[in-house]
């Protein structure tokens, strides 16, 4: 975004607008992983410790998660690059 037209307080208030959306961002995601991974793999509750398949279910999804994510992050960037082009 170019906030070259903002004051420079203008441009602190943005860029901390910004960064809180960003975090917040981040925390849904964590947030997302945490409970569908936790829904798929955790289902034994006899032992306060996860067992080895549940530890290994969970570094899969967690993984698949993300990569996930970074997929559809990439393809709204490009559709969004796309877009912009398309309208100059």
């Amino acid at each position: 975004m170019d906030f070259s037209s903002f004051n420079s307080a203008e441009q602190a208030h943005m860029t901390k607008i910004i960064e809180k959306k960003q975090m917040q961002d981040f925390l849904k995601l964590y947030a997302n992983i945490t409970e569908k991974c936790f829904i798929t793999c955790c289902n034994d509750f006899t032992s306060k410790a996860l067992s080895s398949k549940e530890e290994s279910c969970v570094a899969n999804c967690a993984e698949k998660f993300i990569k996930h994510s970074e997929r559809v992050g990439a393809r709204f960037a490009e559709a969004n690059a796309d877009q912009a082009g398309g309208s100059q």
